[in-house]
This record gives structure tokens, C-alpha cells and sequence, in this order.
């Protein structure tokens, strides 16, 4: 099968195609037919190396992150799944960006129905990021004002659209190739951070800050001022400190691969309160084209790859 794997860290140089044997599930696993994987901006760390304390993995490595795609063997032991399933799932180990793609059986969920299957590899990492945001960490409720701080990126299209569906007042920050796709996720107030402050277009402190934008921590530091006592900064990028007369939560964290939340949100994508936004579809062999554009800054949203 072809698969696009790295073989050392480096460039976008460094990404390669190649023919490999075709995996077998083992116990436990199934074998997916890749309709498609899914590009984030988490990919360009693990390819430059800057993640191997955190996410070490044995070269050649096979990316793709997360799939969605088609039960077409199961593995000893696999009773849950049967060949001809339509799945998705956040796929720890890699292996997506490929035509086929072992997956543990107990880490995918079935695939919304609402969507095209390629469209729904879009879903697993940043939803379950902005599930766990909003609802673990932030605590959203009804009537809350919240700001969602880079909401034109993969996560900030999801987290928006559930902060609303908690019921709070969401404000949003993004720039002006991203400000139609967030109004359409159902923002209350959109600030173009390219052309106004933040803090001037808030009017009055905001219950609780999701900051989605990797930027260093002294540009983070200041969403600490635009939160009210007892309110909360969420990062999912770089930590946040809070001073301690601020009486701010400030948390940052790193998603952890749960089959309630997805399965959670696939309901809600199929119930229609969640879409499920892809801004492009590209061929698998671009992966490297699309590592270089998103270094570039000229990606928005979630790109899907097809094989």
C-alpha cells in the first residue's frame, strides 16, 4: 500500500511516499480502509522533532493522526466491530496517512451519518480537544460570556459551536480569510484581532477565555486581564500563569483520546448542532504542500487527505 511516512525529523523536505506491506490487526485491532486522515498544525512539531519528549516514536513513522474509513478485517478478539463498519477514531500510534490503517477496536466510535465519511476524519482530534475544553476544563454553562481566542482553526470551529450549544454568549477572535466560517459556527461577536484589541471591542470582562493559538506565553499572559474573578483561562497550546490576586483559574492540557466525547459528539453532528467544517480536500500526496502552506500561514480550518 502507499503510505507517507518520515524516516528522519527535519523540513517539510523530509515527508515521503512510499510502498509498504499492507498492516495486519493483531488482537484486539481492526484494519481500516482510509477514506481519509486529517492535517493539524500538531503534525509540524512531531515532523521537526520538537515533540519527542512528549510523543517519542520509532522512524520510519507513518503520519495521520486520526482517520475515518471502513472496517475491512478484524483482529482476534474484536466482537464490537464487524468488515463493512464505517468508523472514526484519534489514532495515537499514527498510521492514517495511508491507505490502510490498524486501529485498536475499543478507540473508534461509528462515523456520523450527517457527513461524508472523508469529511468526518476532520472530527476526532480537534473535537475531542474542544469537547474537553469547553465542557472538562471551562466548565461552560448557560449565560456565561465566552471568548474563543483563534476560533477560525480546526479546534476553534468546534469549540464555538459548543460553547453555544451550552448556551453561552461566545465572542470570537479571527482574521478575515476565517471571519464567515465562524459566523456561520454561530459567534455572537467576531473580533478582527488584525485590525482591533481584543480588549477594547470585550466591553466588560468575559467568564472564561479558550486560547487556541499557539503564540508564546507572554502574548497569552494578557487574556488573563480580560477575565472576571473567579473566571478561567483554557490553553491548549502554551501554559497561562495567573497572578494569585487575580483569582483566575488558568489551565493548559493536552486532549486525551476518549471514545465517550467523540461518540458524544458524532450525536451531535448527525442531530445537525454541530458541523462539521472541512476547508479543503487534498490529495494524500500534498501532504508535504500543506505542511509548507499551514508553515506559511496560508491554511484556515481543517484540511482533509484523501489516498
Amino acid at each position: 500500500m502507499k503510505a507517507i511516512r518520515i524516516h528522519r525529523y527535519g523540513d517539510a523536505s523530509v515527508i515521503r511516499h512510499d510502498d509498504i506491506p499492507r498492516p495486519v490487526p493483531g488482537p484486539g485491532e481492526v484494519l481500516i480502509g482510509v477514506a481519509a486522515t486529517s492535517f493539524n498544525p500538531s503534525d509540524i512539531g512531531l515532523r521537526r522533532g520538537m515533540l519527542r519528549s512528549v510523543f517519542p516514536i520509532a522512524l520510519p513513522y507513518t503520519l495521520g493522526g486520526e482517520a475515518a474509513g471502513t472496517v475491512v478485517e478484524v483482529g482476534d478478539g474484536v466482537h464490537t466491530l464487524a468488515v463493512g463498519d464505517r468508523v472514526i477514531g484519534r489514532l495515537d500510534g499514527g498510521g492514517a496517512a495511508a491507505e490502510y490503517a490498524v486501529a485498536a477496536a475499543d478507540t473508534l466510535v461509528a462515523a456520523p451519518t450527517a457527513v461524508p465519511l472523508a469529511h468526518a476524519a476532520a472530527i476526532p482530534i480537534a473535537g475531542l480537544t474542544a469537547w474537553q475544553a469547553v465542557f472538562e476544563h471551562a466548565g461552560i454553562t448557560s449565560g456565561q460570556r465566552v471568548l474563543v481566542s483563534g476560533a477560525g482553526g480546526g479546534v476553534g470551529g468546534f469549540a464555538v459551536q459548543l460553547a453555544k450549544y451550552a448556551g453561552a454568549h461566545v465572542i470570537a477572535t479571527a482574521g478575515p480569510r476565517s471571519t464567515e466560517a465562524v459566523r456561520r459556527f454561530g459567534a455572537d461577536q467576531i473580533v478582527d484581532y488584525t485590525a482591533t484589541p481584543v480588549a477594547g471591542a470585550l466591553g466588560e470582562p468575559v467568564d472564561a477565555v479558550l486560547n487556541l493559538v499557539a503564540v508564546d506565553a507572554g502574548q497569552v499572559a494578557p487574556l488573563v486581564s480580560l477575565v472576571r474573578p473567579g473566571g478561567v483561562v483554557v490553553s491548549i497550546t502554551v501554559p497561562v500563569e495567573a497572578p494569585a490576586d487575580s483569582r483566575v483559574t488558568a489551565t493548559h492540557f493536552v486532549a486525551r483520546n476518549d471514545t465517550s466525547h467523540l461518540a458524544a459528539l458524532v450525536k451531535l453532528v448527525d442531530a445537525g448542532t454541530v458541523h462539521v467544517d472541512v476547508s479543503a480536500s487534498r490529495p494524500l500526496t500534498d501532504l508535504a504542500s500543506v505542511h509548507r502552506d499551514a508553515e506559511s500561514g496560508r491554511t484556515r480550518g481543517k484540511i482533509i487527505l484523501v489516498p
